[in-house]
């Protein structure tokens, strides 16, 4: 049964009951208000009995037993005869290693000191007379070169010094070209120092704009008060370096070993 079709029923029993019939004579008359109610009454708890029976009733479901997980058993491992279990770590740290002893400087290989396509090769030096020399002597140091570079030397290339005892020497110009795989002879009038010792100087080659490049040229002398006289110089080679300031010569061979007072041939 609908909730609406137990409305429609509740209204009819009311009204029925409003209507029941006139009440007798000399009997009170019936109050309605308390007649709708009591039957207002009647129904409602007609109604309740009606959705108790319609509702069905609940069924008890008991939920199922809960089943314990297996205990774990533990075993401890057997360690082997004569084991021996470390108690605590120890950590070794390596000291860094100190260098000792002397440390060298490599000399650089001519190939080394290009600078873009000039580069120069030094085939050998030596002094016109040789050494030793007396005080203010006057002498001509030579280097023989080689233009290992890929460019030519130019007229304003020139040797200039660059550390050491300058002995009176001053730069002096190529005043020609000398081209890749070529060699020749740079020279520089020089002037012994007035004390005793010895002197070291050093020359290099430029490109006329203040860039070395090639093999450092050396001069290295021993200056005696009294020299040694077996080894003097004879009076021609004696005379060609107090004249001679620059001598540069040129050949399209190679020379290895020069003599030292000869030129190349």
């Amino acid at each position: 049964m609908t909730r609406r079709s137990l409305l429609g029923l509740l209204l009819v029993g009311i009204l029925l009951t409003s209507c029941g019939g006139q009440a007798a004579a000399g009997e009170p008359t019936a109050d309605i208000n308390l007649t709708i109610a009591a039957g207002a009454g009647t129904m409602v708890a007609a109604v309740f009995q009606t959705q108790t029976a319609i509702a069905p009733s609940a069924t008890y479901t008991p939920l199922p037993s809960l089943t314990p997980l297996p205990s774990l058993t533990m075993t401890p491992l057997t360690l082997p005869t004569g084991a021996v279990i470390p108690t605590q770590a120890v950590i070794l740290v390596a000291a860094s290693p100190t260098p000792t002893g002397t440390y060298y400087t490599a000399t650089p290989l001519s190939s080394s000191l290009a600078s873009g396509c000039k580069n120069l090769r030094l085939i050998s030096s030596y002094t016109q007379p040789e050494g030793p020399f007396a005080p203010d002597q006057e002498f001509t140091q030579y280097w023989q070169v080689e233009n290992n570079g890929s460019c030519d030397w130019l007229y304003v290339y020139e040797v200039v010094n660059v550390s050491g005892n300058r002995m009176g020497g001053s730069s002096v110009r190529l005043s020609k070209k000398i081209e890749p795989g070529k060699w020749t002879t740079l020279a520089v009038n020089l002037d012994a120092p007035v004390d005793n010792g010895t002197y070291n100087a050093t020359w290099r080659f430029t490109d006329g704009g203040g860039t070395q490049f090639g093999a450092s040229l050396p001069v290295s002398i021993k200056v005696q008060r009294n020299p040694d006289p077996t080894n003097t110089g004879s009076a021609l080679e004696t005379a060609v370096a107090g004249t001679v300031s620059v001598q540069m010569t040129q050949t399209a061979t190679y020379c290895e070993t020069v003599p030292r007072a000869t030129p190349c041939p």
